[in-house]
């Protein structure tokens, strides 16, 4: 059966990334995945975290904050329901995660960073089109950071992307946007580093469970995806 948006079950939607989208931010990108934009920003604290200074611990921190906008979706969302949604803080979890994955805290020295990823528009796969886009406005802080000489070497160890893959009317298809993120009989999320190894996978069956070979190919496609996203990722940041 032919997707909605006419593409491969192994194509990605068009990908556009858009660096120093913002003038105050140490890194920013705006990312867009298709119908999903979301604004990612890197701000530079030149202190280590309150929990870290209290253990003496050494090193500095990369965390993340993922948020949508009211009118992202179709139906408004009211500013204080975003502001309760547990959702929203599983992503920046996740999110947070992802970038540490790849980052020495010892070489970052005694500075906090803090990723920002705000959803202007979604249309499916909005906390990967933050890990992607997340991770440039990431690498621009850092450099941020050596030309200011408050770092010595680059911390950032390796790339990350991700990129969302299921079990759509019986095809294993990569990149869901909405329409197929609602049908879709398995939903999966995959964060990959540069050298294709996993950072983190997410799975769920959401009509019935998948077997080995279901999730083995879905684990195929999407670090083929990411592999696309991660050139993308090294073209922008030349």
């Amino acid at each position: 059966m032919m997707r909605p948006s006419m593409r491969r079950v192994d194509q990605i939607r068009p990908v556009s990334m858009e660096t120093n989208v913002n003038k105050w931010a140490e890194g920013s990108c705006l990312i867009k995945m298709g119908g999903t934009h979301v604004l990612c920003t890197a701000s530079v604290d030149l202190n280590q975290p309150v929990w870290k200074r209290m253990q003496n611990k050494p090193g500095g921190w990369v965390t993340a904050e993922y948020s949508m906008l009211p009118r992202a979706n179709a139906t408004r969302k009211s500013r204080e329901t975003l502001m309760r949604d547990h959702r929203s803080a599983e992503i920046s979890r996740l999110i947070g995660r992802a970038f540490r994955s790849v980052v020495d805290m010892e070489k970052l020295g005694r500075h906090t960073i803090t990723i920002d990823c705000d959803v202007i528009q979604a249309d499916g796969g909005t906390r990967c089109a933050s890990i992607t886009g997340g991770y440039v406005a990431l690498v621009l802080a850092v450099r941020h950071l050596i030309d200011a000489g408050r770092i010595n070497e680059n911390p950032i160890r390796d790339y990350v992307a991700a990129i969302s893959a299921g079990l759509w009317n019986n095809e294993l298809i990569l990149d869901l946007d909405f329409d197929e993120d609602c049908a879709a009989e398995t939903d999966a999320n995959f964060v990959v580093a540069g050298d294709g190894r996993f950072i983190e996978i997410q799975a769920t069956g959401e009509q019935h469970p998948f077997n080995n070979d279901q999730i083995a190919r879905l684990m195929e496609l999407g670090a083929n995806g990411c592999q696309k996203l991660i050139d993308l990722q090294k073209q922008i940041l030349e």
